[in-house]
């Protein structure tokens, strides 16, 4: 299975990009983990917040196929425990899933055709992070998961 995360625009702070580079490496020794960068949608200033959730859904959506299976990063999303966010990737790979997509929309959240598409949606947190700190905490939980199913000392019970 392959997981993937979508994201929209790229991380401007060189150093938490290079945080979540470390954990997209650390993870190919487990998973194949992809990360795909949507480019910021062009003159979002002059779109109101409805208009650019819609236009980012559209990119996203276009990315997607119809076996993915979606999970949306958002705030009214389940919360796991690491250890319960492990299961969850182990029950996905276990069902012979192809590809596990994670998405990071816009500022402003998703799109309604992008909620109505996805098959969950997953809180990282009840508090509020950039989208930017959103990867990197998201990948750390990733490599995590993964540390936990191998029974690896990473993860502390």
């Amino acid at each position: 299975m392959t997981i993937k995360l979508l994201a929209i625009g790229k991380t401007d702070d060189p150093a938490l990009q290079d945080l979540t580079d470390i954990y997209i490496k650390r993870l190919q020794f487990y998973n194949k983990f992809e990360v795909e960068i949507i480019p910021d949608i062009k003159k979002a200033k002059n779109l109101d917040e409805n208009q650019q959730k819609q236009k980012e859904g559209e990119l996203i959506l276009a990315k997607l196929s119809t076996s993915d299976h979606v999970v949306l990063l958002d705030e009214n999303g389940k919360q796991y425990s690491s250890v319960d966010f492990s299961e969850f990737l182990q029950k996905r790979t276990n069902s012979g899933l192809k590809q596990l997509i994670f998405v990071i929309g816009g500022p402003y959240g998703f799109s309604a055709d992008l909620y109505r598409r996805a098959d969950s949606k997953l809180s990282l947190s009840k508090m509020t992070f950039s989208h930017q700190m959103v990867r990197l905490f998201f990948t750390e939980q990733v490599y995590r998961a993964y540390t936990i199913l191998k029974n690896e000392p990473y993860h502390h019970r």
